[in-house]
């Protein structure tokens, strides 16, 4: 089962326990998929699924700082909740050994040597991490492997 054909059973089961938080959450995220399927004309796999995934809980993360910020804990909660949701559809998460092996395995594959490597590393490695990782602090680790 691919990721979207869960997202669509975990609805009706959502919608089938009442669970309206949930099921709001599910109602967003399948609003954002239709939409970058119909403004690009393109059916989405799994990773492009992932990639709107990873833009909506960058925004739910935003904005829970920015309530909590302005002392809006309702809002804050909500938007809490929807973070909950929506990482349960996110892959697991590499750990730090696995993302430096990774980065090894990248660093000798294209032959870096130095800093100006550092792009061509990441453009390797951002498939595979793709929602398995902080790509900013994946380029930190990148950093202190080519430093040395």
């Amino acid at each position: 089962m691919d990721l979207k054909q869960k997202i669509t059973e975990d609805m009706k089961i959502a919608m089938r326990a009442g669970n309206t938080k949930q099921r709001d959450a599910i109602r967003l995220l399948q609003a954002a998929i239709k939409q970058k399927e119909v403004d690009e004309r393109i059916i989405l796999d799994d990773s492009g699924v992932i990639a709107i995934i990873e833009k909506m809980l960058k925004q739910r993360k935003d904005s829970i700082t920015q309530y909590e910020a302005a002392q809006r804990f309702d809002l804050a909660n909500n938007e809490k909740d929807e973070v909950l949701v929506l990482s349960a559809y996110m892959p697991k998460p590499f750990n730090e050994s696995e993302i430096n092996i990774l980065i090894s395995e990248a660093i000798v594959e294209i032959g870096a040597v130095s800093m100006q490597d550092m792009g061509k590393v990441i453009a390797i490695l951002k498939p595979k991490l793709a929602g398995r990782a902080d790509m900013g602090k994946v380029s930190i680790l990148i950093k202190e492997k080519m430093s040395i």
